[in-house]
């Protein structure tokens, strides 16, 4: 199904799950157990095709910068062969139209890239009887990770911090006088600093050597992609509840240092819900200017009671993305749906956030780095993967930022 068929189906399926709440609204009633099973698998559906989406349109970006690539490696020299070949390899994965011819393309780059390790080894090549072997990896669905994409990203590998002046107070409104006089002195100007002191994330694997080379998957490469992906999700969640102690400082963490409590709207919101007219007080409590880049940030659970909501018009406050560089929005403002973000509904608690995450900063001192131990753990022949990164970060201006907050 084209990406645009899937939009258009993810669209009609918000109209109809919305009509089954209006009928009810209409009827002055609640859904019946039937209607809210069908309301509840309308959505459900309608956040698989918006995975599906996502996906397509990321492998549309992979296969078109693929293809200049290989375009490229045609117009190069005759030594480019191997690349080219990988290349070519790589496409024909992405042109795969099922699982079958998938997992087909796999195995048959991992049994090319088996026959070139078995020539190389001196000894005669591995003698590793052969097992029917499914070249697929069984895993649970990745959650996203964002934060660095909306952040402001700096490199100081040199450095042991990262530090910016800020103007933490304007002047005092000049004061009407005469010519001859200069007005009173200003006591209220005060700048400071925002300081970013990257901290070390590292973990490592033991992995059979045995395993490594007999596998019909590139079991290296997976775990260097899980290792990668597991940081990223460590480094997610401290961006977002880190409480700033030798970790980064995340935007749900109240603090003087990052986003106090004075940027916290509870207004309208009862103990254990959120209220439409809330979702528009937290938007117009941030300035205009910092609209345009402005996300939204909810947990899926929250999103879920949101996607209810309606505007003092009988307009739902949540729309599904129809457009191609344009996903789903609340009050016109796109929302990003996270694993991450707070779930819990009690008194006082943080719900989700609306800002312009530019403002939230990230000082990398060391970028992820995989190192691989051959010798240290040779007795029991097995290799080691450490992984090591050193990164801080914390919101650098709280008025860029508004927060969701129960009532109590």
């Amino acid at each position: 199904m084209k990406i645009s068929d899937m939009k258009q189906k993810r669209f009609k399926l918000v109209k109809d799950a919305r009509a089954l709440l209006d009928l009810a609204e209409k009827e002055e009633r609640d859904l019946t157990a039937e209607e809210t099973t069908k309301y509840e698998n309308m959505m459900a559906e309608v956040d698989s095709l918006g995975d599906k989406i996502e996906k397509e349109e990321r492998v549309s970006a992979i296969e078109t910068e693929m293809d200049d690539s290989v375009e490229e490696i045609d117009r190069g020299q005759p030594d480019n062969i191997d690349k080219k070949r990988h290349a070519e390899a790589f496409r024909k994965l992405l042109a795969a139209t099922n699982t079958n011819e998938y997992i087909r393309a796999i195995q048959n780059e991992a049994l090319e890239q088996r026959a070139l390790q078995m020539d190389s080894d001196s000894a005669g090549g591995y003698t590793v009887a052969p097992q029917q072997f499914v070249a697929n990896l069984i895993k649970a669905i990745d959650n996203r990770v964002f934060m660095r994409q909306l952040g402001t990203v700096y490199s100081v590998p040199k450095a042991e911090s990262l530090g910016a002046p800020s103007l933490d107070n304007d002047p005092a409104d000049p004061t009407w006088t005469s010519e001859l006089l200069i007005g009173d002195e200003d006591s209220t100007m005060s700048f400071g600093k925002r300081e970013l002191f990257p901290h070390p994330l590292a973990q490592y694997i033991k992995l059979s050597k045995k395993l490594v080379r007999a596998s019909a998957l590139n079991i290296e490469q997976i775990v260097r992609d899980r290792l990668s992906y597991k940081a990223s999700v460590v480094e997610e969640n401290a961006f977002l509840n880190g409480d700033g102690v030798n970790s980064p400082l995340g935007v749900f963490t109240a603090s003087d240092e990052g986003i106090s409590t004075s940027r916290d709207v509870s207004t309208d919101n009862t103990a254990t819900a959120i209220k439409a007219d809330n979702l528009i007080e937290c938007k117009w409590t941030l300035k205009d200017g910092y609209w345009a880049r402005a996300r939204w940030i909810f947990n899926r659970s929250v999103l879920k009671t949101i996607r209810k909501l309606k505007d003092g018009e009988g307009q739902y406050l949540w729309r599904p993305g129809l457009q191609g560089d344009r996903g789903d929005t609340i009050l016109d403002v796109p929302v990003i749906m996270s694993e991450y973000a707070p779930s819990t509904m009690t008194a006082g608690s943080y719900v989700g956030i609306i800002g312009d995450f530019s403002n939230y900063w990230i000082a990398d001192a060391l970028s992820m780095e995989i190192q691989v131990l051959v010798e240290l753990f040779a007795a029991t022949n097995q290799n080691g993967y450490v992984l090591r990164k050193e990164t801080d970060g914390m919101p650098v201006l709280e008025e860029a930022f508004v927060r969701v907050t129960l009532g109590t």
